[in-house]
């Protein structure tokens, strides 16, 4: 309960920018989750509040489920490192028989369940590093994960070995650590973006379907 009042103190329900049809728990320039400082996350013992914000990568996903909705309709979803849950709200109303987003913080866990009770869907919110995990969903989607070295080094050898069994499709909107090997490109998406949080007031997103190891 403390995560979701920290949540709803530090958030307003807003719109989507691209699908405006799903609403979410973000911050804005007018709370004060916005202006939070380093020194304040360390106070608070929080991560980088990165499920707070609907970047470009979800942003185009859920666009391209929405038109596209064959894609999940009816399959078992994960979206990887979900954030605010935003890509998978789109597969939960295009629908999916089942959705599962996974994230570490429990602070982006409880801003999904929220988020989904705002929409009026059911999600499974997985909290952990699933990361190994046998391969037990249809389709894999996972929104702007290559911006770390780190990151990028532990969960591209998982996610190339799950793209042997089924589709695993991941939005870029340019990061630095993108795999070289890219596979097939489903889409190009023009996201709005706040320079607030990019270098730009838009990013050209890429979605392609990662090839397997």
């Amino acid at each position: 309960m403390e995560a979701v009042a920290f949540v709803e103190a530090h958030t307003r329900l807003t719109q989507a920018v691209l699908v405006p049809e799903i609403r979410l728990h973000l911050a804005t320039e007018l709370t004060p989750l916005w202006l939070a400082t380093e020194d304040f996350l360390r106070k608070h013992n929080m991560q980088p509040p990165f499920w707070a914000f609907a970047w470009p990568g979800s942003e185009a996903l859920a666009l391209h489920i929405s038109q596209n909705p064959g894609l999940v309709r009816g399959k078992r979803v994960l979206d990887f490192a979900a954030g605010c849950g935003l890509a998978a709200l789109a597969c939960m109303r295009a629908g999916a028989a089942h959705v599962e987003a996974a994230e570490i913080d429990p602070l982006a866990a409880a801003a999904m369940r929220l988020n989904a009770a705002a929409n009026g869907v059911e999600l499974e919110v997985l909290l952990g590093d699933i990361v190994g995990t046998p391969c037990r969903w249809d389709v894999i989607l996972c929104g702007d994960v290559c911006y770390e070295a780190p990151m990028t080094r532990h969960i591209l050898p998982w996610l190339a070995a799950c793209a042997r069994e089924v589709p695993v499709i991941i939005a870029d909107p340019g990061r630095k650590y993108l795999p070289s090997a890219r596979g097939k490109i489903l889409a190009e998406i023009s996201v709005p973006t706040s320079l607030e949080l990019e270098d730009t007031q838009q990013r050209i997103v890429t979605l392609f379907q990662l090839p397997p190891e």
